[in-house]
C-alpha cells in the first residue's frame, strides 16, 4: 500500500475533510505520513473506525512498544493510556465518584459561571472580543477545576503545558512538557492532600477505595487529575468554538436555533460534534497482532490513528455528510469515541455545550465573525481540532 503524504498539503489542518473525503473514496485504511510520524496507518471509513474503537487487538498501551531511552512518567499512568485488566481497574475507581449525579448538580453552578463570563465579554468595548479567551477556555477549565477542587489551579501555566500536551509546536522528543505537567500535578495533589477533605471529586479519588481495598497509587492520582484536567477542558474549548463557528458560516442554521431552542438545542450540539468536532483523531493504537481492517491487513505493531473527523462525514453513515443541518436525523457518531474508552465526561460536555451555546446566542445578538481580512490559526497536530482564537462581534 502506498505512503500518502499528508504533509503535503499545506492546507490540510485548516480544513482536512477534502482530503479525508478522497482517502475514503480509495478505501477505508491507508498509510500516511504526518507532521508527528514518519508512517502511521489511519482508519477514515466509519463502519471500520467504529470497529476498531471497539477491537482488543488495537492496544492503548504504548508503553508496552516503546523503544529507546524515552522517559516514562506518571501521567502516563491514566485509563486513557491502559488496556484491560488495567483499564477495567482504573476506570471502576473513578467511575465510583464521576457520578451523573455529580454531574447534574453542576448545572445551576455552570449556568452561574457563563453568565459571570458573559456580563464581562459583553461589556468589552467595541462590542468585540476573543471567544476562546473570553468564554470558550474560562468556562469549562472554571468547571472541572471546580468539579476536581482545584480552585487556585494557576490558569496560564496550565493552559500553556495543556496546549503543549495535546497539540504540540515541537516534535524533538524531549517529553518536556509532559515531564513539566508532571511536576506540576505532583504539587496540586500534594496540596490538596494537605487540605481538610472535601467534597469535591479529586478529594474522593484520594480517599476512594474499592470493596476489595483497591485504591489509586499516588502514580495514578497524578495520571488521573491529568486526564480529567485537560480532557476535561480541552474537548469543550473547541466544542464550545468550532460549534459556534459552525453556527456563524451557516446563518439559516443559526435563525432556526434562535427560533427554537428548546427543540434544537440538543441537536445542534451533536451536529456540531459530528461536523466539526473537537477531536479529530482517537489518540494512538497499536495492533498486538496482524488485523484485517475494511479489507486491508495492518500489520502487528503498528501505530493506528481512527480519524474520528472523517467517520462523521462519511457519507456512508450520514447522508449529505458536508451539509451542516441542526435538525438531521439523530445518527450515532464517534465524537467522544466507542467501545471501553468511550468519553467518561461526555455528559459535562454536553451540557457546558448546551448552556453555553444558548446563553452566548441568546445574549449576543448579531453575533458575528471578525476577523477583519486576517485569518484563524489552528492548533497543530491532527488529536484536537480547533482554533486558537475566535474574533468576534455583536
Amino acid at each position: 500500500m502506498p505512503l500518502v503524504d499528508l504533509r503535503d498539503h499545506e492546507d490540510f489542518t485548516a480544513n482536512p475533510y477534502p482530503y479525508y473525503a478522497k482517502l475514503r473514496a480509495e478505501g477505508p485504511v491507508h498509510r500516511v505520513r504526518t507532521h508527528e510520524t514518519d508512517e502511521v496507518w489511519l482508519i477514515v471509513g466509519h463502519d471500520e473506525a467504529r470497529a476498531a474503537l471497539a477491537d482488543a487487538r488495537f492496544s492503548k498501551d504504548w508503553r508496552a512498544i516503546a523503544e529507546g531511552d524515552y522517559e516514562f512518567t506518571a501521567v502516563s499512568a491514566n485509563m486513557l493510556d491502559s488496556d484491560p485488566p488495567q483499564h477495567t481497574r482504573l476506570r471502576k475507581l473513578v467511575a465510583r465518584e464521576f457520578t451523573s449525579r455529580r454531574i447534574e448538580a453542576l448545572r445551576p453552578r455552570v449556568q452561574e459561571i457563563t453568565d459571570g463570563l458573559l456580563d464581562t465579554m459583553l461589556a468589552a468595548p467595541g462590542r468585540t472580543a476573543d471567544l476562546v479567551d473570553s468564554f470558550a477556555f474560562p468556562l469549562p477549565i472554571t468547571v472541572i477545576c471546580e468539579l476536581l477542587g482545584v480552585p487556585d489551579l494557576d490558569r496560564e501555566t496550565f493552559r500553556r503545558l495543556s496546549n503543549e500536551a495535546v497539540a504540540p509546536t515541537e516534535n524533538d522528543g524531549t517529553n518536556a512538557s509532559m515531564l513539566e505537567m508532571g511536576a506540576y500535578l505532583v504539587q496540586l495533589i500534594e496540596d490538596k492532600r494537605a487540605t481538610a477533605p472535601a467534597d469535591d471529586l479529586m478529594s474522593a479519588l484520594i480517599r476512594t477505595r474499592h470493596e476489595d481495598g483497591d485504591q489509586l497509587s499516588p502514580d495514578e492520582l497524578i495520571g488521573m487529575a491529568f486526564l480529567l484536567l485537560v480532557a476535561g477542558h480541552e474537548t469543550t474549548v473547541n466544542l464550545i468554538s468550532n460549534g459556534v463557528r459552525a453556527l456563524l458560516a451557516h446563518p439559516e442554521q443559526l435563525a432556526a436555533l434562535r427560533a427554537d431552542f428548546d427543540g434544537l438545542i440538543d441537536g445542534a450540539i451533536e451536529e456540531m460534534l459530528r461536523y466539526d468536532g473537537p477531536v479529530e483523531t482517537a489518540t494512538y493504537r497499536f495492533t498486538k497482532e496482524a488485523v484485517e481492517c475494511g479489507g486491508t491487513v495492518i500489520p502487528a505493531g503498528a501505530a493506528v490513528l481512527v480519524a474520528l473527523a472523517s467517520a462523521g462525514r462519511d457519507p456512508a453513515r450520514h447522508p449529505d455528510p458536508d451539509r451542516f443541518d441542526i435538525r438531521r436525523t439523530p445518527q450515532s457518531h464517534l465524537g467522544f469515541g466507542h467501545g471501553i474508552h468511550y468519553c467518561l465526561g461526555a455528559p459535562l460536555a454536553r451540557m457546558e455545550g448546551r448552556i453555553a451555546i444558548r446563553t452566548l446566542l441568546e445574549r449576543a445578538p448579531g453575533l458575528e465573525l471578525a476577523l477583519e481580512g486576517g485569518s484563524l490559526e489552528w492548533l497543530p497536530g491532527m488529536l484536537i481540532r480547533g482554533v486558537r482564537h475566535l474574533p468576534v462581534r455583536w
